[in-house]
Order: C-alpha cells, then sequence, then structure tokens
C-alpha cells in the first residue's frame, strides 16, 4: 500500500484568533483542535508517520501537556520556521524514508471527513498532486478605497482547502526550488504549480472550515456534534480537558 507523510502546520502565531491560546491547541468540547486534527490521520493504515509542527517556543509546554498524546499517537514534534513554507520544509528533512507521498493539512482544520481524505489521497497516487477545494458561490468584489471598482468573474474559481498532497519527488523538488519564484507564492499547491505541473482538484465541501476566529471554533463544534456517526475517541490515555494554563 502507498504511503503518506502527514504533516500537521502548527506553528502560527495566531494572531486573529484573539485568544491567550493559539488557535491549534484551543479547547473544543473537551480536547484541543491540533488533537482531533491529528487523529483523523494516526489510524489510517495508508499513513506512515504524522508530523506535527510548532514553535520551538511552545515545545516546553507543549511536551508538558501532551507528552502521552505524543507517546501514544506516535507523533513526531518539528521546529517550525519564521513563515509557513520554512516550517514545511523543516518537516520536509524529518519525513521517513519510506514515505511515497507527503501530505499537508492544516492543524486548524478538525472538520475534514475520511472520505476527502480518502479521494485527495487517490487523487494524488493517479496524478502526482491533488488539494481538496470548493466552487466559489458568492459573488466576488475588487474594492479600492472603500468603493467597489469592479465585479470578476467567478467562473472556474475555486477556494484552495487542505488536505493538499503530492508525491514525495514533486513536493522535494517544489521546495528545492521555491527561492526561485519570489515572495507570491502562498499555498504548496501553488509552489508546485510554478513547476509548471498540474494540481488535481478534488471537490470539498463548505464544512471543511479552517478555524481563524474563536467564533470559527464554536461552528467547527458544531459541525462535528451534526454528523450522525461520532468520530472515534481520542487514541490516548487522559481526558483532554483543557489546554496548558
Amino acid at each position: 500500500m502507498s504511503s503518506f507523510s502527514v504533516m500537521i502546520p502548527a506553528a502560527g502565531r495566531s494572531t486573529r484568533f484573539a485568544d491567550k491560546e493559539k488557535k491549534p491547541f484551543a479547547t473544543m468540547d473537551g480536547r484541543a483542535v491540533w488533537l482531533r486534527t491529528a487523529e483523523l490521520f494516526v489510524n489510517r493504515s495508508d499513513v506512515a508517520e504524522v508530523l506535527l509542527i510548532i514553535s520551538p517556543d511552545d515545545e516546553e509546554r507543549f511536551r508538558t501537556r501532551y507528552a502521552a498524546n505524543l507517546a501514544f499517537m506516535n507523533v513526531k514534534l518539528v521546529h517550525g520556521g519564521r513563515e509557513r513554507f520554512d516550517s514545511v520544509g523543516n518537516g520536509l528533512a524529518r519525513v521517513a524514508p519510506k514515505s511515497e507521498f507527503i501530505a499537508i493539512h492544516d492543524a486548524a482544520r478538525p472538520c475534514v471527513t475520511n472520505e476527502q481524505i480518502d479521494a485527495v489521497f487517490a487523487a494524488t497516487k493517479q496524478h502526482g498532486a491533488a488539494i481538496l477545494a470548493t466552487r466559489l458561490s458568492d459573488t466576488l468584489k475588487r474594492v479600492e478605497g472603500q468603493f467597489v471598482k469592479e465585479t470578476p468573474s467567478r467562473e472556474g474559481l475555486w477556494l484552495a482547502q487542505t488536505p493538499q498532497a503530492f508525491r514525495r519527488d514533486v513536493l522535494t523538488t517544489a521546495y528545492a526550488r521555491r527561492g526561485e519564484f519570489g515572495q507570491l507564492i502562498t499555498d504548496d499547491a501553488q509552489l508546485v504549480e510554478a513547476l509548471g505541473l498540474k494540481v488535481a482538484v478534488v471537490e470539498g465541501g463548505s464544512t471543511n472550515i479552517k478555524i481563524t476566529t474563536r467564533d470559527d471554533l464554536a461552528l467547527a463544534a458544531a459541525i462535528l456534534k451534526s454528523r450522525p456517526v461520532k468520530e472515534k475517541r481520542p487514541i490516548h490515555p487522559f481526558a483532554d480537558e483543557e489546554m496548558w494554563r
């Protein structure tokens, strides 16, 4: 079976979250967001390893609070860098040699479904690169100052989500050359696109939200509660009642 290494970046500063906790470590119904996200991947037979990328400043407190979780889930901690691309680059250096593919999924997206992950992984094995995305349904406005300048067509426009997954050699080549593409790259798929390679799109859904604000945290909790089949219980010995204080 094809093996994936899954990187979960959680080293961002969470400046828009407006809370003393960073958003991946905020508690949602008794468990940290990052735990809910990691649990989606650690039990998969096609996942060889999960790498959680955190800020070096958070490591001491993180290990104190989650030492048992890391051990039982076999999650590998990686130090993040100044920017997201630096963090993923650090993760690439730690990926297990046996992994054929690499997937990247936001720590703050705990609502992705197993079916969506299955679809992205299958498309990656077929095409070499694939992302989850949703069709743009809202009307776009280009604004200058406080006034609308134009209303661009939304035809063919999609909103990128994660997971984004790639054949290992494709992603490592893209990162080795990322200095050639300037500062306009905003996600990993765009970095691969800059090589002239095609990235397959798998249609996701509006419930795969990225937690950015406290309101998003409540919405994500509501989404998970609304699903008819409950997610598996956490694979660790202690209840995650609250994040560090």
